[in-house]
This record gives C-alpha cells, structure tokens and sequence, in this order.
C-alpha cells in the first residue's frame, strides 16, 4: 500500500490527495486548520503528501530521510516553474 501512495503522489499527487481525503483517515489530526492543507493542495502537492506521509509513517520525527524526501519533493513540485533554455542554431 505504501508503494502505491508514493507512485500515485509523484505522478497525480492531486489525485492521490482527494482519493486519501475521500476514502482514509490520512490527514486526521495533522493539521490544526483547513488553510495549510488548501494551499498544500494547490501550490505544493506533492510536498504536502510527504508531509503527511512523515507523520504517518515516521511519526513527525524530521530525521535525515524524511528531511531529504522533503527537498525531493520540493523539487518535484518547484520543477515546472525553472526557467527553460533555448538552443539557438545558428547557420554559417
């Protein structure tokens, strides 16, 4: 089960989010208000479900894996907006 979490959340983390809301327990008592998760859902998603995956399955402690699948995710989930280079060709 855990596997397929984590493959569902690198490749439809939004998806994978609603289907945990609507069908687990998973974010109960996580979170103390609605905001965090709302934003979570819409600018970093696959950041939250990490987040969330750390407190289920490590137990909240920020060890060394944790923190390091914390920036993974963070780089899955900043990696749309990198600027994009443009190979120009240039005839002689």
């Amino acid at each position: 089960m855990p596997l397929l979490i984590i493959l569902g959340g690198i490749l439809l983390p939004r998806v994978t989010i609603v289907a945990l809301w609507l069908l687990t327990n998973w974010f109960q008592g996580i979170f103390t208000n609605w905001l965090l998760p709302v934003l979570g859902f819409v600018f970093l998603p696959t950041s939250l479900l990490w987040y969330s995956a750390v407190h289920n399955w490590f137990g909240g402690q920020w060890d060394a894996i944790p923190i390091i699948g914390m920036v993974l995710a963070l780089f899955l989930d900043l990696a749309p907006l990198r600027p994009r280079r443009r190979v120009v060709y240039v005839e002689e």
